[in-house]
């Protein structure tokens, strides 16, 4: 196991990079403590797998460094630098059995037979295999590859850490959680530094002890599931995370307070530093609540949707031609007319150019 740290690391697929466009990773400075469970989560083309590639040997980056521990291992090739690496489609060998398969990267370094049964058997029982162990792998379903996929990056027990690329991609919607689970479960009992790469929330945050949100082929912030939730430093974060995202509305400044449809809401930061920037206001549908009827102020809104989601209804409303969401729970009155929104201050952020003004 080791300390992983990225330096200045830039990538770029084309030859003569000149604009910051023309860069994948356009400045990855990142490091992760040995032992640790962490995500890479962004959307597709925001440079989540090229890192990958990078931090296994598959893809040498065109500046900066990769240390294990404080070796440098940028020059060094896959093989030297023990990984054991899931992709987002199994690669298995069909014509071998599952038991095969998941011996074949022990047998490869040349673990003696003793050893190679007892972890098959431990790492078929913890993936759901122990069953079909004898039959080949040609004749199981997608989800059962996969599984033999995520088995043989689990056997080995000298590398340094366990990349997982989309893992559950093409695994049954009823079976990721139980994987997520098992996967979770494994890292508390062996203490491996493990990465996931992933576009899904969920498969993130319930598998992450901390989160790299990525976007653009840059990190915009690395947090627990906790901190990305409650304090988004970027309005990206803000929109990508929870469901429904972040509410991210158009302000002014009015003797340094934000001033939103006419009115000041009181912020949780300062308004510093933001002169000539775009200011938005930015807070979670969860901390919206309608006025009640005896409450002086709030902001007046028109209520233009209502979604049923089971054990809360979430509340489209405009506000000044913008459109503002909030969660109302089961059995709580929604206003029909004259409806005024409170923000809660302690969850209200002003953002400047899309980042959090601090």
């Amino acid at each position: 196991m080791a300390k992983i740290t990225l330096d200045g690391i830039r990538h770029s697929y084309m030859e003569n990079p000149v604009e910051e466009a023309d860069w994948a990773l356009k400045q990855v400075d990142l490091t992760w403590d040995d032992g640790g469970a962490y995500a890479l989560l962004g959307p597709s083309g925001c440079g989540k797998t090229t890192l990958l590639n990078i931090i296994s040997g598959l893809l040498r980056p065109r500046r900066g460094s990769i240390l294990f521990d404080e070796t440098d291992v940028t020059p060094l090739p896959p093989d030297q630098r023990h990984i054991a690496q899931v992709f987002q489609f199994p690669v298995v060998y069909d014509t071998m059995t599952v038991y095969d398969n998941l011996a074949f990267p022990l047998r490869n370094r040349g673990v003696d037979p003793a050893t190679v049964d007892k972890r098959v058997r431990e790492v078929a029982e913890f993936i759901d295999m122990s069953h079909r162990l004898k039959e080949r792998a040609k004749g199981l379903t997608a989800d059962g590859k996969q599984k033999i996929s995520l088995g043989r990056g689990l056997v080995r027990t000298d590398v340094n850490v366990i990349m997982f690329d989309e893992p559950l991609t093409v695994i049954d919607p009823h079976l990721k959680w139980q994987l997520r689970s098992k996967l979770k479960e494994l890292h508390q009992r062996v203490k491996r530094t493990m990465i996931y790469v992933t576009h899904d929330q969920t498969e993130a945050l319930t598998f992450a002890d901390k989160v790299v949100v990525m976007n653009l082929g840059e990190v915009v912030q690395v947090g627990t599931p906790v901190e990305l939730f409650e304090k988004p430093h970027h309005t990206f974060v803000g929109h990508f995370i929870g469901s429904p995202g972040m509410n991210v509305l158009p302000c002014a400044l009015d003797n340094g307070k934000p001033i939103l449809a006419g009115q000041p809401v009181a912020i949780a930061n300062q308004a510093k530093g933001t002169d000539g920037k775009s200011l938005e206001i930015g807070i979670r549908p969860e901390f919206v609540s309608f006025s009640g009827p005896n409450e002086e102020g709030g902001l007046p809104v028109q209520i233009s949707k209502v979604s049923d989601a089971g054990r809360f209804r979430i509340v489209e409303t405009k506000c000044d031609g913008q459109t503002v969401r909030l969660l109302v729970g089961e059995g709580k009155e929604i206003p029909s007319d004259g409806a005024r929104l409170r923000f809660d201050p302690a969850n209200t952020r002003l953002y400047a150019d899309g980042w959090l003004a601090e």
